[in-house]
C-alpha cells in the first residue's frame, strides 16, 4: 500500500508540472491535418514501440522478477550519474523529435506541443514502472526526475528564448569494455555514450556583432565516464569543442526541417580537447 502510494503521488506530481506549463498550449490550433502523414508516423511509432521495448526486454527486464519496489542503494554509483543525464537527453529527445513529426502531419504548434510531451512522459514513465518490477534494478526517482526535465525542456525553451540557443545531444564511440564483449549494445555502455551540451553562440551576442559568427559552429561540452569496471578507479571525463549545427543548413521545406532536426540529436565528429583528466586534444572527437 504505502509503494503504491509512494508511486502514485510522484506520478501525479509529474503530471500536475506538466499540466501547469501546457495550460497555455491546449488551445485548438485550426490546421489542415495530411491523414496519410499522420498514419505513417502512427505506424512508425507502433513499430518503434515494438522494437525498443523488445530490446529493453532483453537487456533489463528478462531477469528475476520482483515485487514492485524503489532503487535507493545503487542509483547514483554505478554509472557515476550517467544514467541521469542519459534519462535527461532521451526524454528531451522523444518530446523534441515528435513536436518536429506532429508539426510534419499539418498539427498545429500548441497541440503538437502537448501531445509530443505526453507522449514522452508516458512512455518514460512506463519504463520506470517496468524497472520497478525488476528485482535488479527497481524503480529510481531519481531517472524518474531526470524524465521529467527532459520532457519538459522543450517547453521551457518555449517560454524563455534564452534556452532555444542551448541543445543536447549524444554520440558514441566504442569503449575498450564494450569491443571486449561487456555489453550487446553500444548504448548501453555509459563508457561508449558521450552526452553534449551545446551553445549557439552567435545568438547570443547583439545584432553588429552576429556577422562575425557563423550558426553553423556552435559551442560544445561534453561528458562521459570510464573505469565503470568496479575496479574502484571510475571517473567523470569532459570535454570542450565545436559542434556542427545542422539546422542552421539551407532548406526550409517540412520534410527537410524534421530530417535536420532529427539529425541534429546527434553530435557528429568534431574537433574537441578533453579538459578532465588531463589535457587531449582531437582532431575529430566521435
Amino acid at each position: 500500500m504505502k509503494t503504491a502510494f509512494i508511486l502514485a503521488f510522484g506520478l501525479l506530481f509529474h503530471f500536475q508540472i506538466s499540466a501547469q506549463i501546457l495550460n497555455n498550449y491546449t488551445e485548438s490550433d485550426s490546421s489542415r491535418i495530411d491523414g496519410l502523414k499522420l498514419g505513417i508516423i502512427g505506424g512508425v511509432t507502433l513499430g518503434a514501440f515494438t522494437y525498443v521495448h523488445a530490446i529493453q526486454n532483453h537487456i533489463w527486464w528478462k531477469g528475476e522478477k520482483s515485487e514492485f519496489h524503489f532503487e535507493w542503494n545503487n542509483d547514483w554509483k554505478y554509472s557515476l550519474g550517467a544514467d541521469k543525464v542519459g534519462h535527461f537527453f532521451f526524454s528531451y529527445a522523444i518530446a523534441d523529435i515528435y513536436y518536429q513529426t506532429l508539426k510534419y502531419s499539418g498539427i498545429g504548434h500548441k497541440d503538437s506541443r502537448l501531445y509530443s510531451t505526453i507522449l514522452s512522459a508516458a512512455y518514460q514513465t512506463y519504463t520506470e514502472i517496468k524497472d520497478g518490477f525488476s528485482k535488479k534494478w527497481g524503480f529510481s526517482w531519481g531517472d524518474f526526475g531526470a524524465n521529467t526535465l527532459g520532457t519538459l525542456y522543450p517547453l521551457l525553451q518555449d517560454q524563455c528564448d534564452f534556452f532555444q540557443n542551448v541543445n543536447f545531444k549524444i554520440s558514441f564511440e566504442k569503449s575498450q569494455r564494450f569491443e571486449a564483449g561487456s555489453h550487446n549494445y553500444i548504448f548501453d555502455d555509459y563508457e561508449s555514450t558521450y552526452h553534449w551540451m551545446t551553445i549557439n553562440l552567435c545568438n547570443l551576442f547583439p545584432d553588429e556583432y552576429q556577422n562575425f559568427f557563423t550558426r553553423f559552429i556552435n559551442l560544445a561540452v561534453g561528458h562521459s565516464v570510464k573505469g565503470l569496471d568496479n575496479s574502484g578507479r571510475a571517473n567523470h571525463e569532459f570535454f570542450i569543442g565545436i559542434d556542427w549545427n545542422i539546422e542552421s543548413l539551407p532548406g526550409d521545406s517540412d520534410i527537410l526541417k524534421l530530417l535536420k532536426s532529427i539529425i541534429n540529436k546527434y553530435h557528429l565528429p568534431a574537433p574537441a580537447v578533453k579538459v578532465y583528466p588531463g589535457i587531449i586534444w582531437y582532431g575529430l572527437k566521435f
